[in-house]
């Protein structure tokens, strides 16, 4: 029997307005605590808080950056960075190219102008940032003994293309690099994962087994934590290759594939 939920965020658990539908609202209160329901997602952890209180699940953890920051009763558990040094190997690579790279470590969100990706990304996620350019974040990280949990790089095909090149050739032992879209490039460390943060949190926090756990996703970056748990669900809307290898697949995720499931599955 599955006693955990994992759910991604974005293509998956969110309507057509890109909030929740009441009947996931409605379905996840039903799971009363006995059944944790967790978020786990790229985004921060503020982008995924304001989804928490609607569903009455602020004191559950929670999976941001993809595995990247785990925090359990809001205090990170496990913390995982990019170093500085391709930060700033990447911002001197950018100079010339000047695309949108947008800075995350914990709850800071750093953009470097008040621009088209800063509002399309404060529309997506509810979460304002700061304002304050890449070189001027990197010192402030450099004396703080930081890195970053996710770089967002945003701008045309073209120098995305360029960006993602630089960072295969020089790090490509260290960087995971995710084109979510043409004009966009997640950039993480490539020792994590949605897999390896559920298998964090069970091993210590639920003390639970892989084959009791269920998740839901739609992307690539959801691939391996469908594969791993007890039961792998994909939306019906999810990349061609997701729906290959999930184990079930559910209706769209703005047609409340999630609430759907959960609710056949366990009989809710």
């Amino acid at each position: 029997m599955f006693k955990i939920i994992f759910s991604d965020i974005d293509g998956t658990l969110l309507n057509a307005e890109r909030d929740l539908s009441e009947f996931t609202i409605d379905t996840v209160k039903k799971l009363n605590g006995e059944i944790p329901f967790i978020l786990i997602s790229s985004r921060m952890p503020a982008a995924m808080r304001h989804l928490q209180n609607k569903m009455d699940i602020a004191h559950l953890p929670l999976i941001s950056y993809n595995g990247g920051l785990i925090l359990v009763d809001d205090e990170p558990v496990s913390s995982t960075e990019i170093p500085i040094h391709i930060l700033q190997e990447l911002h001197g690579f950018n100079q010339e190219l000047e695309v949108h790279l947008s800075l995350f470590h914990n709850d800071e969100w750093y953009v470097p102008r008040n621009d088209f990706w800063t509002q399309r990304e404060i529309n997506n996620t509810k979460v304002q940032p700061e304002i304050k350019s890449n070189a001027k974040v990197i010192s402030k990280w450099q004396q703080e003994d930081k890195g970053a949990h996710k770089i967002m790089a945003m701008g045309k095909e073209e120098e995305i293309d360029a960006i993602r090149d630089f960072l295969q050739d020089n790090f490509p032992n260290e960087l995971h690099l995710y084109r979510s879209k043409p004009s966009y490039l997640e950039i993480a460390p490539r020792s994590i994962s949605k897999l390896t943060a559920i298998e964090h949190l069970l091993e210590n926090h639920f003390k639970l087994p892989l084959s009791q756990s269920m998740a839901f996703g739609d992307n690539y970056n959801d691939i391996e934590m469908l594969k791993g748990v007890g039961m792998g669900i994909a939306v019906g809307n999810a990349k061609p290759e997701v729906l290959e290898i999930a184990h079930v697949v559910t209706t769209p995720g703005k047609e409340d594939g999630v609430a759907k499931s959960i609710t056949e599955i366990l009989k809710i």
